[in-house]
C-alpha cells in the first residue's frame, strides 16, 4: 500500500511536475472565467480563431528575435480587430468571418514555420510543453493570469450586461467599445499565457469546456464563474497527475477529463429535465 501511495504522491514532489501544476493552474483561472463570457455571448469560435491566429506571430517573433509572447499577442489582436472590421463593413456573418480569418492566419503560420525551419518544435507551439517550463515562463504566465483575472473580476457585471444586450449597455452609459476591445485584448493575452502550458490547439478546449459545463449546471452568472473555475482547476490537477501515472501527454489528458465532465453534466441535466417534465405532466 505504501508503494502505491508513494507513486501517487511522486508527481507532486518532482520539480518539473510542480512547475507544470503551477503554470497550468494559474492560466486555468482566467481561461475558465473567459469561457463563461464566450459561451454566453456565442463567441466560442472567437477563442478558436485567436488561438490559431497566434501561430504566425510566434514564427515572425522568432525571425526578428523578439519574445514569442509579443508576436503572439500582436497576431491575436490583429485577428480579433480584423474580424470586427470585416463584420462591421460587410454582409458576411461573424462566424463565417472568424472561419476565414483564423484558417488564413493559421495557414500563414504553417507556411512561415516550414520556410523558416526554426529551432522551436511545432509540437511545442501547437500542444504546449508544460513539462519543460522554466521559472521565467511561470512568472510571465503568472503576471498575465493575474492581469486577466483582475480585469474579468472587476468588470464582470459590466461585461455581463454587454454580453447579453450591447444596446442596453450603451443606453445606460457603459463604455461599450472599451468593454468590447478590452475583452478581445484579454482573450488574446490569455491565449499568449496558455501558449507555453497547453499550446495553441488545446487552449480552445480550455476556453470553451469549463463555461459550457458550468452553463449546464448553474442558473446565475456568479455561480457559473465559480463552477467553471472549479472545473478547470480540478481537470487540470487530475489531468497532469494522471498523465504522469499513465505516461501520456498532460494537455490532451486534461481535455479528455473536461470532455468526460461535460458528458456527465449533460446527462445529469437531461435526466433532471425529463423528471421535471414527467412530474409536471402527472
Amino acid at each position: 500500500m505504501s508503494e502505491y501511495l508513494e507513486l501517487a504522491l511522486l508527481p507532486f514532489q518532482l520539480p518539473f511536475m510542480q512547475y507544470a501544476f503551477i503554470i497550468t493552474l494559474m492560466i486555468a483561472v482566467p481561461m475558465a472565467m473567459l469561457s463563461c463570457l464566450l459561451v454566453l455571448k456565442g463567441w466560442s469560435l472567437m477563442g478558436d480563431a485567436v488561438s490559431h491566429a497566434v501561430l504566425p506571430g510566434v514564427v515572425i517573433a522568432y525571425i526578428v528575435n523578439i519574445p514569442f509572447s509579443i508576436g503572439a499577442f500582436i497576431a491575436g489582436m490583429i485577428c480579433a480587430l480584423g474580424t470586427g472590421f470585416l463584420k462591421e463593413n460587410s454582409r458576411i456573418k461573424e462566424d463565417t468571418v472568424l472561419g476565414i480569418v483564423f484558417s488564413g492566419m493559421f495557414g500563414l503560420g504553417l507556411v512561415l514555420y516550414v520556410k523558416v525551419q526554426s529551432d522551436v518544435h511545432l509540437d511545442h507551439i501547437l500542444f504546449g510543453d508544460m513539462l519543460g517550463v522554466s521559472v521565467a515562463d511561470v512568472i510571465q504566465t503568472g503576471l498575465i493570469a493575474l492581469a486577466a483575472t483582475l480585469f474579468l473580476a472587476i468588470l464582470r457585471k459590466d461585461l455581463l450586461v454587454h454580453t447579453f444586450d450591447p444596446q442596453h449597455a450603451k443606453a445606460i452609459g457603459l463604455p461599450v467599445r472599451i468593454l468590447h476591445y478590452g475583452l478581445l485584448a484579454v482573450l488574446s493575452l490569455t491565449v499568449v499565457g496558455a501558449l507555453q502550458a497547453i499550446g495553441i490547439i488545446l487552449s480552445v478546449a480550455m476556453l470553451v469546456a469549463p463555461g459550457a459545463i458550468a452553463f449546464l449546471v448553474t442558473r446565475r452568472f456568479s455561480e457559473m464563474l465559480i463552477a467553471a473555475v472549479c472545473v478547470a482547476l480540478f481537470s487540470t490537477t487530475l489531468g497532469i497527475w494522471l498523465s504522469f501515472l499513465i505516461d501520456s501527454a498532460p494537455a490532451p489528458t486534461i481535455v479528455l477529463i473536461m470532455s468526460g465532465i461535460f458528458i456527465l453534466a449533460f446527462l445529469r441535466t437531461t435526466i433532471k429535465a425529463r423528471k421535471t417534465s414527467a412530474t409536471a405532466t402527472a
